[in-house]
């Protein structure tokens, strides 16, 4: 099993800036992709950014340019690094890790783990 766990939401104001982590603990040999989507009341899931184990990096259109997404392969965990945060940026932010799984004979799936969330709030 995985588990993920975030840190660094909470309350800002328009123009501020913070910055989620992710680590990631459990059975893990590797991860593939780890990323980050939120959800906003009403609203549905949505992809932030996410960043393969080579640091290729895709971010949402709304949000690149302000947010910038890195990794530390050896801690196992991402990082998500907000500025220029907008009241519409408000949701709760999950971070999730594809983790390869082994099936035999060659072949090799990838499990997607989700966090809980992590709340960020921005106030106009």
């Amino acid at each position: 099993q995985v588990q993920l766990v975030e840190s660094g939401g909470g309350l800002v104001q328009t123009g501020g800036s913070l910055r989620l982590s992710c680590a990631a603990s459990g059975s893990i040999f590797s991860i593939n992709v780890m990323g980050w989507y939120r959800q906003a009341p009403g609203k549905q899931r949505e992809l932030v950014a996410r960043i393969t184990s080579g640091g290729t990096t895709n971010y949402a259109e709304s949000v690149e340019g302000r947010f910038t997404i890195s990794r530390d392969n050896a801690a196992n965990t991402v990082y998500l690094q907000m500025n220029s945060l907008k009241p519409e940026d408000t949701s709760v932010y999950y971070c999730i890790a594809d983790v390869p799984r082994d099936l035999g004979v060659g072949l090799q799936v990838s499990d997607r783990y989700w966090g809980k969330g992590t709340l960020v709030t921005v106030s106009s």
